[in-house]
């Protein structure tokens, strides 16, 4: 099939990449790294193996043209974007994969297009991109797919079949909701709180924001200090009672496995932890906000969760605020 990767920073690059190795017909639509990748190819470093690609990249969706299959790689702050970016290479026939964090992804190419063209995949990965066209893969890469719809249909399985023949271990669930859900007990704790870690722990408490915010911290020493790890495991237990309130059935004890699982990656930098240290945007709509809001629907009390959302919003308001040379502001309400 022919396939489109869109976005191709640390994580559309790995997987798009894999695939390309694996002799599918990957396109790549980029932009920063375009003229590196066209000269360059995009490499991938990993302990399995280093390997570099050499695939058609595109600054335009118009270059590419229809596709069978449109992986979305893009941080979902650029959610807008797909009725732009998306429409001249997806017809009926088309699937389309999210491969985003967060909530609200699915739901938002279908203001798009049709519910049953839609699918949506977790990444449980460690990637970092270290320079343009160039991804340093660190441990793991499992992506679970499920289809935003319905149950699994033979494509489903195909794209699972597809991945796992890239060398990227794939499984198809049942149930796409709680897959995401299951995701956010990880990714909440460990890319928010190595955000607010720079705030320090009374800011949390408080969401008071210090003047002079200190280091932000890896997961190795978010779970080193007994303070933040104390939190990430209260963090963890608030987002599976919201599942469960919601019907999900998350397992009480998956919070533990987690984090037994990420003490062996050593020190990690979450993708939010870089975003902010670069001056991104922060995906707090869909990994952050959107979870706080079905938590309080379903009646749910997640006081770390609260307090994360007020002290990153406050966060990332001070940095753009700051970066355009304007002075802090008072923290918001949630």
């Amino acid at each position: 099939m022919k396939i489109a990767m869109v976005g191709c920073g640390a994580l559309g690059s790995y997987y798009g990449a894999s695939l390309s190795r694996a002799g599918n017909d990957v396109h790549f639509l980029m932009r920063g790294d375009l003229e590196v990748a066209k000269r360059d190819g995009i490499r991938i470093l990993s302990e399995a193996g280093d390997f570099t690609i050499h695939p058609p990249c595109a600054s335009r969706p118009e270059e590419i043209g229809v596709c069978d299959l449109v992986i979305i790689g893009l941080k979902t702050t650029a959610n807008d974007q797909f009725p732009k970016l998306l429409p001249s290479m997806v017809r009926s026939h088309t699937a389309l994969l999210t491969l985003q964090n967060g909530l609200g992804n699915e739901e938002c190419l279908a203001a798009t297009f049709l519910p049953e063209q839609i699918l949506g995949g977790l990444c449980f990965v460690c990637l970092n991109r270290i320079a343009p066209a160039v991804v340093k893969h660190i441990a793991f890469g499992k992506i679970v797919v499920g289809e935003f719809s319905g149950p699994p249909k033979t494509r489903t399985h195909q794209i699972a079949v597809m991945f796992r023949e890239a060398l990227v271990p794939s499984e198809v669930t049942l149930d796409l909701r709680r897959a995401h859900w299951e995701k956010l007990v990880w990714n909440i704790p460990f890319n928010g709180l190595g955000v607010a870690s720079a705030a320090g722990v009374a800011a949390l408490e408080s969401a008071c924001l210090p003047e002079s915010p200190g280091e932000m911290l890896p997961t190795d020493r978010l779970l080193a200090d007994r303070h933040w790890e104390k939190i990430v495991r209260e963090l963890m237990q608030e987002i599976i009672a919201a599942a469960n309130a919601l019907g999900l059935k998350v397992d009480p004890s998956l919070g533990d496995r987690q984090i037994e699982q990420t003490r062996k990656m050593g020190e990690y930098k979450a993708s939010t932890l870089i975003d902010f240290e670069r001056g991104f945007s922060l995906e707090l709509e869909s990994m952050f906000l959107e979870p706080f809001r079905q938590a309080q629907l379903a009646g749910v009390d997640t006081p770390w969760l609260a307090r994360l959302c007020r002290l990153l919003t406050a966060m990332e308001k001070r940095q753009v605020l700051i970066g355009s040379g304007q002075s802090p502001y008072p923290v918001p309400t949630i």
